[in-house]
């Protein structure tokens, strides 16, 4: 069967609870399909009332009564609160592959009164709680997927109407007491946790929420080496300076042992001095490489804005102390001096696969959210070279 494209929503209550990790993880893990995007998304009145009247459908394997409970569960939790008129956070991503539609509806599961177990993301997540009766008292889905190919082409196209308007870097989501000021940082997944389909990049999620933070951006990018080099610019200069020492000594212990005399302290330093600037240069040459899969040295001119082949998930966190929180739970660059539990402990192999960025202040939050424009539609860039304009 020919590739797919497959949606999976996950619900504001299981973002509100933290469960975002855990439903990525599994979905990545046991589909083995691509993450070929991501958004956020705050429904307005329109297409909570689009999406839930297109919710029952004939083809459907769940009975009708689950349907009609998954359409009133769109309409009374994806608008906006009737009271406040704050909008809820609702997270798309967009899977592709072979046979798609059907992989991603078998790890999110259907519902029965008779369900056991954790096998599917609603087992887990998921509830149905029913009286003696039989009448539903409490029901909460997780995670919303079509059943069929034609089901997930009409709502994926719903949803894409919309996300220039109700989708990107949300705003006002989120309530504060009085006196608190959220901060916002960002996150990127790197490279290294996509070589292959695996729960990894659910898992760091997952770690992460327990900073108590809020998911307010979201996106699957892939950095050009323009891009690459913008970002990680402010490093250049310290990868030229703060390395002369460590060159020195290692040129020192090579040219000795090479040459079979000893090198004076002032002649070490010069060495340094002298290697120091191109032994940086070379390092961020290979940070480029990693994170946009060519340095700039192997990139022609007119391909230095091309999306580069590496891919990484760009998250924007929102709340108080959002930049210490979210670092405290990566960790430092070295993986090998990170406390166990950390981010950069449980999945790092390197200072450089290190598997997570994070901003280190407000301000580069800005300057690097600005580089990778987290706002971007590329959920809608897809669902239209696919289905065409919506």
């Amino acid at each position: 069967m020919s590739d797919q494209l497959a949606y999976a929503i996950i619900t504001p209550y299981s973002l509100h609870k933290s469960r975002t990790g855990g439903i990525i993880a599994r979905l990545l893990a046991r589909t083995g399909l691509e993450l070929v995007a991501t958004r956020m998304f705050s429904p307005s009145e329109e297409l909570a009332r689009e999406y839930a009247d297109a919710m029952v459908a004939a083809r459907d394997p769940l009975d009708r009564q689950i349907q009609e409970l998954i359409r009133d569960y769109v309409r009374l939790n994806f608008p906006p609160d009737p009271k406040t008129g704050r909008r809820h956070r609702v997270m798309m991503l967009l899977l592709r592959g072979e046979d798609a539609v059907h992989k991603v509806r078998t790890v999110v599961g259907n519902f029965s009164k008779d369900r056991r177990g954790g096998e599917t993301i609603r087992d887990t997540y998921g509830d149905l709680v029913l009286d003696d009766a039989g009448n539903v008292r409490y029901f909460e889905p997780a995670v919303l997927a079509a059943p069929t190919l034609e089901e997930a082409e009409t709502k994926l196209k719903i949803w894409a109407r919309y996300s220039d308007r109700d989708g990107g870097l949300l705003g006002d989501v989120i309530p504060y007491p009085p006196g608190q000021v959220p901060e916002r940082t960002l996150v990127l997944l790197k490279p290294d946790n996509f070589r292959f389909p695996s729960g990894r990049p659910g898992n760091m999620i997952d770690l992460f929420s327990r900073a108590g933070l809020y998911i307010v951006g979201i996106k699957v990018h892939r950095m050009s080496v323009a891009e690459a080099m913008e970002f990680y610019g402010p490093v250049r200069e310290v990868l030229r300076t703060k390395l002369n020492g460590v060159v020195a000594a290692q040129a020192k212990a090579a040219l000795e042992k090479e040459l079979g005399f000893k090198i004076p302290p002032g002649e070490e330093r010069q060495l340094g001095e002298v290697l120091g600037p191109l032994f940086g240069d070379n390092q961020f040459e290979n940070i480029v490489r990693f994170m946009a899969g060519k340095a700039p040295s192997e990139c022609p001119p007119e391909q230095m804005t091309q999306p580069g082949t590496e891919k990484c998930i760009a998250l924007v966190y929102e709340g108080v102390n959002a930049v210490a929180k979210i670092r405290d739970v990566l960790g430092p660059t070295d993986p090998t001096k990170a406390p166990p539990g950390s981010i950069r402990r449980e999945f790092g192999s390197n200072i450089m696969v290190n598997a997570a960025h994070a901003s280190d202040s407000a301000e580069n939050a800005r300057r690097e959210m600005r580089i990778i424009n987290v706002g971007d539609n590329g959920f809608k860039r897809i669902v239209e070279s696919v289905y065409g304009r919506v």
